[in-house]
């Protein structure tokens, strides 16, 4: 039977930098990734590292602001590592949110200063200090960052169930039956298709697949989106060379992955309307993320109801913000020491 200390079960971003995290105070780590590492929701998402968005559960607060403090050290660990640069695409972004207690109003003209043709007409807008980076960028460095910290990484292999053994946890896939430490779900939107036996309700029964279809249009010079652009309908999220990602729908559908032409064209013309040069703007590409959703669109994270079994996953929309924050609380909670933040609304089971 193979050992390992910790197996990390799902190789997206929560995955890997809590395997990261676990790697760089001592861990000895496997992750068991059922497909391709960060191919899923991680690779799907836009990047905007919104800790302020109106729009989040007040209980993700305190998680939010201590992932954006550990987000300078947390990118240069993984630039150091990998030798691949991921940087910030923007430094800010002009929402039109209505009330957002962490922007700054501006008038009309100082919101067209901003970003030139915008549409003002019948709209406050805020500006938030917030900064985004392309989530391929983390794609291509994180399991470089991994495997430079120790960290053993196996692709196409699915945990199909998890047992607690006295002081192990068997783990079971399609070709083999594994033994460890500590067993923590990291499965995302599969999470709850993993079966802890001897309970009869999972952990992370409650997660699910919400769909997102999101695309990119590219500019042509000079136009040129310098900052992040939102409403509470769509956001623009400039990544260089002209490219703009728009998105995205919020839709459950399952494990639906369909891109629909229609609702591209739809949240084309909601963006056009508050930047109309988007209206003409060639897209180049198209795709759907399925991210693990839950009931109150707050993440699952704690004991997974067997001794030395854990979960974290539901991050929703924010799986890029918070994993920073997620991966140091399960090294901690691994370890017995405290967590850096209140867990209490992140309770599995509640």
């Amino acid at each position: 039977m193979e050992t390992a200390e910790v197996i990390v079960a799902g190789g997206g971003i929560i995955g890997l930098s809590t395997a990261l995290e676990l790697a760089r105070h001592g861990f000895r780590v496997r992750v068991l990734e059922k497909g391709r590492a960060m191919s899923e929701a991680s690779w799907a998402a836009a990047g905007m590292l919104s800790a302020h968005d109106p729009e989040h559960p007040p209980e993700l607060a305190e998680l939010a602001k201590l992932s954006m403090n550990l987000y300078p050290e947390y990118l240069a660990t993984i630039e150091a590592l990998s030798g691949r640069p991921v940087r910030l695409r923007t430094q800010g972004a002009l929402s039109t949110d209505g009330e957002n207690d962490s922007g700054v109003a501006l008038s009309a003209h100082e919101a067209q200063k901003r970003i030139p043709g915008l549409a003002t007409a019948g709209r406050a807008f805020f500006w938030v200090e917030e900064v985004s980076l392309d989530p391929r960028d983390l794609c291509a460095a994180l399991p470089l960052a991994a495997a430079a910290a120790g960290v053993t990484l196996q692709e196409g292999t699915e945990v199909l169930a998890v047992r607690s053994h006295g002081d192990s946890v068997e783990i079971t896939t399609r070709g083999a039956t594994l033994s460890a430490g500590a067993f923590v779900n990291c499965c995302g939107a599969w999470a709850a298709q993993v079966q802890q036996l001897d309970l009869q309700r999972q952990p992370a029964a409650g997660v699910e697949p919400w769909k997102g279809q999101i695309f990119t249009v590219r500019l042509d010079p000079p136009l040129e989106l310098a900052c992040v652009l939102r409403s509470s309908e769509v956001y623009l999220v400039p990544r260089g060379g002209g490219r703009v990602v728009i998105g995205a729908t919020v839709e459950r559908v399952g494990f639906d992955r369909r891109v629909d032409p229609a609702t591209i064209e739809r949240l084309q013309a909601m963006a056009a309307e508050l930047w109309p040069p988007i209206g003409s703007a060639p897209v180049v590409e198209s795709w759907t993320g399925l991210r693990p959703g839950t009931s109150d669109g707050l993440p699952v994270i704690g004991n997974a109801g067997q001794p030395h079994c854990w979960v974290a996953t539901g991050h929703f929309r924010n799986g890029i913000l918070l994993a920073p924050a997620t991966g140091l609380i399960v090294r901690q909670l691994l370890e017995g020491s405290p967590p850096a933040a209140r867990l209490g609304a992140f309770a599995p089971g509640r």
